[in-house]
């Protein structure tokens, strides 16, 4: 794993990057960085690992479909998420040639990640870190999506094997779509936080 050359290509690929040795100088950057704004949270472990929600909520109007608000439920939680200033999340692997990939089964993750924001930030432990985007593709496939459906409770057969992606038909599945972030969108800033834990799945 090199932390040095990854950093240097997702600048290449024109994203901001900042790094932190830990998740607490992570957490303290972005709720400096975040203030006063309509924030939506795509699906992570990492930031509810990190405490960003209860941070942010603080001193800024937070939607996250882990934490919906009395009368909503996931779906009209995550369709907020759509529409506000700053968007944070993620990411099930990013390739040190500066790809990133992300596996989502319902899609909000993904596509709060790609439009709409003034800002995006992508909030990784370089556990996610992987050699090549092939390698990447790899991880987010059989070792995050496995786990993640193990985490929901569901019984696709990743989960209960725990060993590898089978390409399934259940309706639990939770990889029906994989997105590659070849280079930042245009017209909006996107930033990679990356903290040299590792975090999340």
């Amino acid at each position: 794993m090199d932390v040095q050359k990854t950093m240097a290509n997702l600048k290449r690929k024109k994203y901001q990057v900042s790094f932190f040795e830990t998740a607490r100088e992570a957490a303290s950057y972005l709720d400096r960085c975040i203030d006063n704004k309509f924030v939506g949270f795509g699906d992570s472990e990492t930031m509810l690992g990190m405490g960003l929600y209860e941070m942010l909520n603080k001193h800024n109007e937070v939607v996250d479909p882990m934490h919906c608000k009395e009368g909503e439920n996931f779906f009209t939680t995550a369709r907020k998420c759509l529409m506000t200033d700053v968007f944070l999340t993620s990411v099930n692997g990013l390739a040190e040639t500066g790809e990133m990939v992300n596996i989502d089964g319902t899609g909000n993750r993904v596509a709060g990640s790609l439009f709409g924001h003034e800002k995006v930030y992508f909030v990784v432990g370089v556990n996610k870190i992987a050699p090549t985007l092939e390698e990447a593709i790899f991880r987010a496939r059989n070792i995050a999506a496995p786990m993640n459906a193990a985490r929901h409770g569901f019984k696709t057969p990743c989960a209960v094997k725990q060993d590898k992606c089978y390409d399934c038909s259940s309706p639990d599945r939770i990889c029906c779509g994989q997105m590659i972030y070849y280079q930042k969108m245009r017209n909006m800033e996107m930033e990679v936080v990356l903290i040299n834990e590792s975090l999340g799945l």
